[in-house]
Parts: C-alpha cells; structure tokens; sequence
C-alpha cells in the first residue's frame, strides 16, 4: 500500500516541478524522520536535480551528523551552512531595539529565539532555490499540519508539502521502505528549537495521539482536548493573510 503512494508523490513531484517549469527540488535536512523521507522522494524524483541544504544554528552537533548520514546514505547532492552567527546578529539586533521601550514589558525571547531559526533556513532554502529554479519541498506530516506545529513562514513557507497526508505513523513506515538509517528512525522527534526540545514534550501529547485522533478514533479528552486547541490556535498558519476588502455601495 505504502509502496505504491510512494510510486504517487514521487510521480507528483515530477508532475508539480514540470507544470512550474523548474528545475528541481530542494529540502532543507535536519536529521530528524521527517526531511529524511522528504529528501529520500526528491531524490526519488529528480536523481540529478535534488539539493538538501543541511542547516545548523547552535544547534546539536549530532543532527547535522544525522543529516549527513541521511544525504549520504541517499546519494543526494547537498550543501552545509552553518546561520548560527546570523542567527545572534539578528537577535542582538531585535532585542537592542526592543530593549529599549519594551524592557520592563517582559519579551518571550525563547519562542522568538526559535521561530527566527526556522525562518532564517527558509531564507536560505528559498536563495538557494531561486538560484537554481527549484521548488522547496516542505517536510510537515499530517498531524503537525493539522495541529500547526510548524513555524509561520518558516518550515511552514514552502511550494510543496508530499507529506501533508501522511500520519507520522506513516512516514515512519515509509521511512522503512526507502531504507532511511536506523538510527534515524529510533531518534526521539524534534525540531532542534532549543537544547532538550523534543516535539512531543512542547505539544504535551503523543504522535501516536493524534495520529489516533486523525484516524476517528477515540482517545482521552486531555489529549483531544490539547489537539483540538492547537489545531484553532494555528487556523491563520494555514490561511492566506486576512486582507480588509473594499465595499462599494
């Protein structure tokens, strides 16, 4: 069954890269089960024309490691670029503006702090794909777009999303089949946000919970409760922005 969908996305990439008349595909490689699957499809469907852009920022020297191991095992063609020193210069900036009216407000620097991580790879995935006509290839799963666990215009901004339909159940097991490394799949969730962050521990419920929800089936009310908060909660992250619209009388 899997198999074959993945026969489907691979054809569909092809598909979505002929219509825009580019060139090929780029994915940025964390070295989490996510991007290796996306970048393990793109290189399914352009084996000469795919990129994955491996994208540290103070992060844990293990997952550009992971990452690697990833893209080497694939025979994808990438590229490293350490952003950490862009990364503090923008927030030195921020904070230097900010501090001076806002510093007895209180700022939520940590979410800052992580969210302009995510936006400044895509800064760097976009640049790169401008400059070789490609299309970014998001790495979102179904239950982190359905609880919009993902940065706006960060790892959310993308032209193509061939996991969007996949429970994370689901990319693990496709993971299996287009022989992602082990140690990959074992590797506890995480967007790298900050030292110690995993992906379940900032929700406050399980993959495996809303993979069940997802699926119609019954689960505890904390945990519906807790992905159905979210999935409101990040409405706007999958719209287009509200716009004021003229009325004519």
């Amino acid at each position: 069954m899997l198999e074959r969908e993945i026969d489907k996305v691979t054809g569909w990439l092809q598909e979505q890269v002929d219509a825009a008349n580019a060139n090929g595909l780029v994915v940025g490689v964390s070295g989490g089960i996510d991007s290796a699957v996306a970048a393990a499809l793109i290189k399914r469907a352009f084996p000469d024309r795919s990129l994955g852009l491996i994208l540290p920022i103070s992060s844990d020297p293990q997952d550009a490691a992971d990452a690697r191991l990833v893209v080497e095992k694939l025979g994808l063609a990438y590229a490293e670029m350490d952003l950490t020193e862009e990364h503090a210069k923008m927030l030195a900036k921020v904070w230097d503006a900010l501090n001076q009216q806002y510093a007895s407000s209180g700022l939520n620097r940590r979410s800052a702090d992580a969210n302009l991580r995510a936006r400044l790879r895509m800064c760097a995935l976009y640049t790169a794909a401008n400059a070789l006509d490609y299309l970014v290839v998001g790495t979102d799963n179904k239950a982190e777009y359905y609880t919009g666990y993902f940065t706006k215009y960060g790892d959310g901004a993308c032209d193509l999303l061939p996991l969007v339909e996949f429970t994370k159940g689901e990319v693990y097991a496709m993971a299996k089949i287009l022989g992602i490394p082990e140690q990959i799949i074992v590797k506890k969730p995480s967007a790298g946000l900050w030292a110690g962050q995993t992906d379940e521990g900032e929700m406050g419920t399980t993959y495996a919970m809303i993979d069940a929800f997802l699926s119609g089936q019954r689960i505890p009310d904390p945990d519906r409760e807790i992905i159905e908060r979210m999935h409101e909660r990040s409405r706007h992250k999958r719209s287009l922005p509200a716009a004021y619209r003229r009325h004519t009388v």
